[in-house]
């Protein structure tokens, strides 16, 4: 059997301990876990204490079966696993193998050795991938141990800066890495990713609304789109992601914790995240949290990346305005039961609406809703969150005069990549200038004026008022202007447009 190349030490006795850490995760935020074994006593029991859930609990059979077909005696005394900090609730079937090691080295099979690991184990030893590898990766970082996970984990682990990551495919080849013992298994490296965005030289026409969509993507602004049905406002959003700048390192890492946390498997080489949920989606589904685990939910699915919500007047009012916080401040804090975790949601949000509920206010085509229909379908957008939207725009129906072929999605995306060059030297995006960066910025006189203007005829917000500074920066960025000039103000100003 394979557990007879180890060399073991002598049998256990009462009080007989063994560690293993593991990772813990609070929304995802990846915390240190010490999984103990203790084995003492001659009833055969085995126990799991420290908050665990019934999947945690479950491990007891998972374990006890993997052990003993990976060719090791299973303690018969009475066998207590404790998963310490005992306060954070302990969620999934992600403790299978470090249970199962701590477990293996209190018996004396293994030799103690700190090493960071996890992963769900089948009943005949195979290790399974588990939500939250990425977090042990960091974990293990931190600690400067090896982390064992599975091997289809290991590629996305093996992007975390300074992790010494084993792959490994059962318990035996575990206990082997944690004897010293066995050989570092390759990992696999993933398979290349082919984004095949569609071009934007589908679109006919609409040559303003391309123009919002560079800008946009550009600066990395909040869009809302509002027009009658099939006007091509979800066509001009899903072509926004073939414009957008590419990851960069650290914030590939941090899409791939985000999607680990959630239990969805991501490459780094998989471009920025596209969320587009329904509108019947759940207030936890938008924001995150759950019954009994907290996990990201779709505004964090979508950290640095789009969140494009479709037929937004459809989407209840309390759905929308939870979203105002963190799209502001690029993330939220969410408490279930006592226990609060932290959620990242820098995400540019896009919209795309009807103006009614029939879709045909304003136009040529006769509008069947009442006014009341149509001030209670607008009023579930509030002005707070409207407010949030850098660029407004019209997309009208197209004229069957000005129906030609506009610019491929290579030639827009240079001219965006080239203005996103232009303002990485601040250290983030157009859409994140503070009001202190936006004055010491250099602006031309002719400019300033005319913003003035504006903000005393129309009243706007302080918000409103940065926003237009801000999509004016990236208008100037965009022409390769080092001033902000009135023309970029003014074309700003000509994408405020009142829905």
């Amino acid at each position: 059997m394979v557990g007879r190349e180890f060399v073991r030490g002598p049998p256990y006795v009462g009080g007989v301990f063994g560690s293993i850490t593991s990772a813990a995760l609070l929304g995802v935020e990846a915390r240190a876990l010490s999984v103990e074994a203790h084995i003492g006593g001659a009833k055969e029991v085995f126990s799991l204490v420290g908050l665990p859930d019934s999947a945690v609990r479950e491990a007891r059979d998972r374990v006890k079966a993997a052990v003993v077909c990976s060719g090791f005696d299973f303690p018969t005394g009475r066998v207590t696993v404790n998963l310490a900090p005992a306060d954070i609730p302990k969620v999934g079937s992600a403790y299978d193998l470090p249970i199962a090691l701590s477990v293996l080295t209190a018996a004396r099979h293994l030799p103690a050795r700190p090493v960071v690991a996890l992963g769900e184990l089948a009943l005949d030893g195979r290790v399974r991938p588990a939500r939250g590898a990425m977090g042990a990766g960091l974990v293990a970082a931190r600690l400067g141990v090896p982390c064992l996970v599975a091997c289809s984990d290991a590629a996305e682990v093996a992007a975390v800066p300074g992790a010494d990551i084993f792959p490994v495919a059962d318990l035996a080849e575990a206990a082997r890495v944690v004897a010293g013992i066995g050989e570092r298994s390759a990992i696999s490296p993933p398979h290349p990713v082919v984004h095949g965005y569609p071009d934007l030289a589908d679109i006919r026409g609409h040559r303003v609304a391309r123009r919002g969509l560079e800008i946009a993507a550009a600066g990395g602004h909040h869009l809302l789109m509002f027009g009658p049905p099939g006007s091509g406002k979800t066509m001009l959003a899903r072509r926004l992601m073939g414009i957008l700048p590419e990851l960069d390192d650290r914030e590939a890492i941090e899409v791939s914790c985000v999607w680990s946390a959630a239990g969805l498997s991501r490459s780094a080489l998989a471009g920025r995240p596209f969320r587009s949920p329904h509108h019947t989606a759940s207030l936890v589904a938008l924001v995150g949290g759950g019954n009994g685990v907290l996990v990201p939910g779709e505004v964090s699915l979508a950290h640095h990346g789009v969140l494009f919500l479709d037929e937004l007047g459809e989407f209840p009012g309390r759905h929308l305005d939870a979203l105002r916080q963190p799209i502001e401040e690029g993330e939220l804090v969410v408490s279930r039961k006592g226990v609060s975790a932290r959620f990242p949601s820098s995400v540019q949000l896009v919209a795309a609406t009807n103006p009614c509920p029939c879709g045909y206010r304003g136009e040529r085509a006769a509008c069947r809703c009442s006014s009341q229909a149509v001030e209670k379908y607008r009023r579930r957008i509030s002005g707070p969150l409207l407010d949030r939207f850098d660029l407004r725009l019209r997309v009208g129906k197209l004229d069957p005069g000005a129906i030609s072929t506009g610019e491929t999605t290579e030639l827009v995306r240079r001219r965006v990549w080239a203005a996103a060059a232009r303002f990485q030297e601040r250290g983030c995006l157009n859409r994140d200038l503070a009001p202190p960066m936006l004055d010491a910025l250099p602006w031309t006189g002719a400019a300033r004026e005319l913003l003035q203007r504006r903000l005393v005829s129309s009243g706007l917000s302080q918000r409103g008022y940065d926003r237009i500074r801000r999509v004016s920066r990236t208008i100037a960025d965009l022409g390769g202007e080092d001033s902000v000039a009135e023309e970029h103000v003014a074309e700003a100003l000509s994408f405020r447009v009142d829905w």
